[in-house]
């Protein structure tokens, strides 16, 4: 999927005190994910010496090339250069990967990619933002109102957005000379993903916790572990007089479980006239009052549904704790173009028959996520028919959510399902669930549902079912994207 390599930033060259690794040569491996790549280009903008390895050759390598990392791909992947010092893998790597056996036979310092982003933000003035949804849209849209607002952050997001430079941002060293953290160190906004209790290893100043539901159960055995999890990371923040700040979805359903015997200073936000920060939606305009129930601040959505009002405004929040003026920040929300793959509008193909069809492409792969992208377009787009291609992702999470799953698409008039996208799973996990078992299910349940494989035969059935005034969305944490460019994509041929 093409990324921007361009980067607004501010100059810093780092020591390697400074960066937190004590070492000048690290080595990525999985270098080509979303959160990796932004890793490799952040380490190589501070100085270190980068180089990386990725299991495949694709143009999400080509920004790291262009910045000079040396990378391998695929067949051509080797060991960890003789100069490394400390190699940094990806969530997706198995412990058994060459690589990291030939750098633990070396003696190197091997690290996953959560500890990696832990140790950048034990040098900075950490915001962690966690939640089983919004973490990503959250995290641009805190770092571009921070940008906007003269505060200079450091940040690193698990996807592409154009208006902070890619999924990454070399900020300031320090917080710039006004707001309650001036002179601390600078600012750093990263995503804490609790698959693998990976955001343990975090080290945050402020977190925001935005919602909590069950995933990832092939490492989880269910809600309880889950909850136990957030709240370790939540123990992480240091206390009120140090200046650590929780903020937490008051509707959220664990929220009192999450928050018992926190030291840090924590508020809510929400519907709910108890939130210390209560917010009403109506239609695309969001009001939010503090806890004196006087109006701060009021925008326009820039992106459509509930759950994105909650991520703008616990951005908005977020902001203001650091620093940031409420004009500054409804300024910015209002001007936020959003990032790849959420809810991202594509344009309007135009058929062989003069009809239009809206497409989009969007990140979803839980069934919350569905529901809620397919009611906000649905409101948003009004359209005759909505056809949904959704690529189920990993096939534990499949199978332990098909009954929800099969739920979500009411909004849905149409679901074709290619293959589920294979990752992480046994083979005796492939074996246990299917694309055609989730296709039952909808049809069960009364919507109309068709497996279709592979992605080029998706397509050729878009242009058959298409009509004038349906609105076509992809959705999927894998590459599902790919179809919904090649049929936007054929015409403009």
């Amino acid at each position: 999927m093409p990324m921007s390599s361009e980067n607004p930033t501010t100059t810093t060259t780092a020591d390697s005190a400074h960066n937190g690794f004590g070492c000048h040569h690290v080595h990525l491996v999985g270098a080509g994910g979303s959160g990796m790549s932004g890793l490799a280009m952040m380490l190589n903008a501070q100085g270190l010496a980068v180089t990386g390895s990725d299991s495949r050759e694709g143009p999400e390598l080509e920004p790291l090339r262009a910045a000079g990392i040396s990378l391998s791909a695929g067949s051509a992947g080797g060991l960890p250069p003789d100069s490394c010092e400390v190699v940094i893998h990806s969530a997706a790597i198995t412990e058994t990967h060459p690589e990291l056996e030939s750098a633990r036979e070396r003696g190197l310092e091997v690290l996953s990619y959560a500890q990696a982003l832990g140790r950048l933000q034990s040098m900075r003035s950490g915001i962690s933002i966690a939640g089983t949804h919004g973490k990503s849209t959250t995290s641009a849209l805190l770092a571009h109102i921070l940008i906007q607002s003269g505060l200079d952050p450091n940040v690193i997001v698990g996807a592409n957005c154009h208006q902070i430079g890619g999924g990454w941002r070399l900020g300031a060293d320090t917080v710039p000379e006004s707001g309650p953290l001036a002179g601390r160190p600078g600012l750093m906004i990263c995503e804490a993903c609790e698959f693998n209790r990976s955001f343990h290893h975090h080290h945050p100043l402020l977190g925001l916790i935005n919602n909590i539901e069950e995933d990832h159960l092939d490492i989880y055995a269910g809600i309880e572990e889950i909850i136990d999890a957030f709240q370790f990371f939540a123990r992480q923040l240091p206390s009120a007089e140090e200046d650590g700040y929780l903020l937490i979805a008051h509707e959220g359903a664990h929220r009192l479980q999450v928050v018992a015997g926190l030291e840090c200073t924590v508020e809510t936000f929400g519907f709910s006239p108890e939130s210390d920060w209560q917010y009403e939606l109506e239609q695309d305009r969001v009001t939010l009052m503090n806890r004196q129930k006087q109006v701060v601040a009021t925008w326009k959505m820039p992106m459509p549904g509930t759950h994105n009002a909650a991520n703008s405004v616990a951005a908005a929040v977020l902001a203001h704790r650091v620093g940031a003026e409420w004009n500054s920040i409804q300024r910015a929300i209002e001007d936020f173009a959003g990032l790849d793959r959420r809810t991202q509008r594509l344009g309007r193909r135009i058929l062989a028959d003069g009809s239009v069809v809206e497409v989009i492409d969007d990140y979803g792969h839980h069934p919350s996520e569905v529901e809620l992208t397919l009611n906000a377009l649905r409101a948003a787009y009004e359209p005759q028919r909505i056809i949904c291609v959704f690529q189920p992702h990993q096939h534990s999470r499949t199978r332990f959510l098909l009954e929800q799953f099969a739920m979500s698409f009411e909004g849905a008039d149409l679901v074709i399902v290619p293959e589920i996208y294979f990752v992480r799973d046994s083979e005796a996990e492939r074996q246990r669930v299917s694309a055609g078992d989730l296709v039952e299910r909808l049809r069960n349940r009364g919507t109309r549902a068709l497996h279709v494989h592979p992605f080029e035969a998706i397509v050729e059935q878009l242009e058959v079912l298409c009509r004038d005034g349906d609105l076509v969305v992809s959705m999927g944490a894998g590459p599902v994207w790919e179809i919904s460019h090649a049929f936007f994509e054929a015409g403009n041929d």
